[in-house]
């Protein structure tokens, strides 16, 4: 095991991306856009009206590319002046294996990079 991957508290590597998503949270609703992805969870713009607080449910839909819609259920981790972090809760079946494919090819190309 190499000194990168025995860090403690490592956190999962974060593809930087700039796509539309939509935060709803019961009648309340805020257009945004990623600013990262990971395995664990989102970093989104936040709106200038954004209401959510930390352990508030929301469902997201994010519009990934031309052709990937992830909708799926994610709790608000934190919030600051400019970003709002959400956890996932509960990512549809149908929508897991498109998620990972994104993340693993991503993962992939990080690896292949630190590993030349």
């Amino acid at each position: 095991m190499n000194n990168r991957n025995a860090r403690v508290g490592m956190r999962p590597a974060r593809m930087k991306i700039r796509s539309a998503v939509l935060m709803m949270h019961g009648a309340d609703a805020w257009s945004s856009e990623l600013e990262d992805i990971s395995a664990t969870g989102v970093l989104v713009r936040r709106p200038e009206e954004f209401t959510g607080k930390a352990g508030d449910m929301f469902v997201l839909d994010m519009m990934i590319g031309d052709e990937l819609n992830i909708h799926l259920e994610a709790t608000v981790a934190r919030v600051t002046a400019d970003s709002v972090g959400f956890a996932y809760a509960r990512i549809p079946e149908s929508k897991e294996e498109p998620l990972w494919n994104l993340l693993g090819g991503y993962a992939d190309s990080i690896e292949s990079y630190h590993n030349n």
